[in-house]
């Protein structure tokens, strides 16, 4: 087992139930966020983790860091994710800039092991069920962003003697997600009687719940393996239908206003992955989608 895991990006959505996941699993575990960053997220964690404040802008702080806690490996979650923003951001090249200088500093400080957090946007979506073998065409900054990230630190970390790991991740949901992403934006408006305005809602998405996908990146950082690996359910499903199905557990699915928003230019019909390379190693996603949806509606009622 990696004992001590260093998460960037350790206060989102992402890196948040991932620390919990690797925490849970007996690891030492630290995070690296940003100053003044809230931990909301991890606030009953904080005892057990350790905290250091850096801005990865911020080089000689974060090598400094590296050096001197000397992870085992580490899980690189920090981007820039803001909803409605990110995905033609500027600051998506900061981001690559900061990755590419973060793993130059784990190989100078021998870190053997390295995970860094993708997207499924770097795919070309018109190739149908998506594989890690299959073509790319980033239609976004974000996405090719990410991908020039991956074709940069691929053959530095080869030639570093790291192993390092590409997680695509698809689509994710359940309790701690930013409130103006789609499922917790349409549970807040049905809990608060206002009307939703959706698209069409025939977009095929491949949705998992936030849990399963900590639970993929802790494989990952447990194994040796390297290369691309798709974090996804490999199950896809309607946008409407899981509308419907949030309506339906609310009560109030007369609010949904399906047509009335347009899709976005970029937005392909199908995104759909292929998980069997992150299954041979031995996860598997475990939660039922209705569950985790019914899950994620109470989470959204009890919260002020």
């Amino acid at each position: 087992m990696t004992e001590r895991c260093l998460v960037t990006g350790g206060a989102g959505f992402v890196g948040a139930r991932a620390v919990r996941t690797l925490a849970s699993e007996g690891r030492r575990v630290a995070v690296i966020a940003k100053p003044n960053e809230s931990l909301w997220r991890l606030a009953d964690l904080e005892a057990k983790i350790d905290v250091f404040e850096a801005d990865l802008v911020d080089r000689d702080r974060v090598s400094g860091i590296v050096r001197e806690w000397r992870p085992d490996a580490v899980l690189h979650c920090a981007w820039y994710v803001e909803p409605g923003l990110y995905p033609e951001s500027p600051k998506n090249i900061d981001c690559l800039i900061q990755s590419v200088r973060l793993v130059e500093d784990l190989i100078a400080a021998g870190c053997p092991r390295i995970v860094m957090v993708g997207t499924c946007a770097e795919y070309d979506t018109d190739a149908g069920f998506l594989r890690e073998d299959g073509p790319v065409r980033p239609a976004t900054l974000y996405a090719a962003s990410k991908l020039a990230t991956r074709l940069v630190v691929e053959p530095l970390a080869e030639r570093g003697g790291a192993a390092l790991a590409w997680a695509r991740l698809f689509y994710l949901y359940g309790p701690d997600e930013d409130p103006r992403r789609m499922i917790p934006a349409l549970i807040r408006a049905l809990l608060e009687g206002r009307e939703f305005p959706a698209t069409d809602g025939e977009q095929v998405r491949d949705y998992m719940h936030i849990d399963d996908a900590a639970a993929g990146l802790a494989s990952l950082v447990a194994s040796s393996a390297h290369g691309v690996f798709n974090i996804c359910s490999g199950e896809g499903i309607r946008l409407r239908r899981i509308m419907q199905m949030i309506g339906d557990g609310i009560g109030r699915p007369e609010l949904i206003r399906f047509g009335e928003q347009p899709r976005r230019d970029w937005e392909p019909p199908f995104i759909c992955g292929d998980n069997s390379k992150v299954r041979s190693l031995g996860w598997r996603p475990t939660r039922d989608l209705a569950e985790g949806l019914r899950e994620t509606i109470e989470y959204w009622r009890r919260k002020p």
